[in-house]
């Protein structure tokens, strides 16, 4: 099979990516008005190597990124292979040329919205909708079942700033009085990382918001606890300013 081959065009019925949803929370999907594409593994990896990237890569980056072990004869081959398989698909999921790829701008890729409503939090300019969609937009891990290692920064950078966002939301909410959602803001907080006091700030804040004095004890208690535990170290001050509040 020649280059030529593996990276013919899809067909100009396919062209386009409306209606393309790329889900890379939880769990690796791609769907095209509302139906899920089967993609082969290689192919998942291309893409969603793409998607968390958004600007154009010089292919030899991409080659050597995914094909670590390989030599830039064979990464170059294995990179055609898996564009060919993702045309194969029928739908524009990668816009190529000679030098470089890029994710199709239209598709809808979950982990940049979450990326894009947390700093919006942060910033202070969220909206009433972003409210709305944040708890259920953050409470997540980046494809928590791979191993590659160009994953594990990106990861870890959506889990710093989702539990600051995370926690940012939970204060919000509390300023709205809409308590319920905010103790599930927090409590998401706290079980994407236990050892953050200041998740346990976030929900010890919502406790006392709903005069439920007796539960931010317990689970400043709980805070201590795990600290000592775990790290063998003491809460901040912080924390027991609160608590005397």
């Amino acid at each position: 099979m020649t280059s030529a081959e593996l990276e013919r065009p899809a067909p100009a019925w396919a062209e386009g990516s409306r209606g393309t949803t790329l889900s890379l929370l939880n769990g690796f999907e791609v769907r095209c008005d509302g139906e899920p594409v089967g993609l082969p593994i290689t192919a998942q990896r291309l893409l969603a190597f793409l998607a968390l990237h958004e600007r154009p890569l010089l292919r030899p980056y991409v080659a050597g990124s995914l094909w670590i072990n390989a030599d830039d004869e064979r990464a170059g081959a294995s990179l055609r292979s898996s564009l060919w398989r993702l045309n194969r698909s029928g739908h524009r999921l990668v816009e190529a040329t000679p030098m470089q790829l890029r994710l199709a701008p239209a598709i809808d890729v979950d982990l940049r919205r979450a990326l894009a409503l947390a700093q919006r939090l942060l910033d202070g300019t969220a909206s009433d909708e972003d409210l709305d969609a944040a708890e259920a937009s953050l409470d997540g891990e980046v494809l928590p079942d791979w191993y590659d290692d160009w994953l594990l920064f990106e990861r870890e950078r959506f889990r710093q700033l989702s539990l600051h966002a995370l926690e940012v939301l939970a204060d919000r909410l509390v300023d709205a009085g809409l308590l319920a959602r905010a103790l599930l803001a927090a409590l998401a907080a706290v079980r994407g990382e236990p050892l953050r006091e200041s998740a346990h700030r976030a929900l010890i804040r919502v406790h006392l918001a709903e005069g439920n004095r007796a539960e931010a004890l317990r689970q400043g208690e709980l805070c201590s606890r795990i600290l000592h535990d775990r790290l063998g170290v003491q809460p901040s001050s912080q924390l027991d300013q609160l608590l005397q509040t």
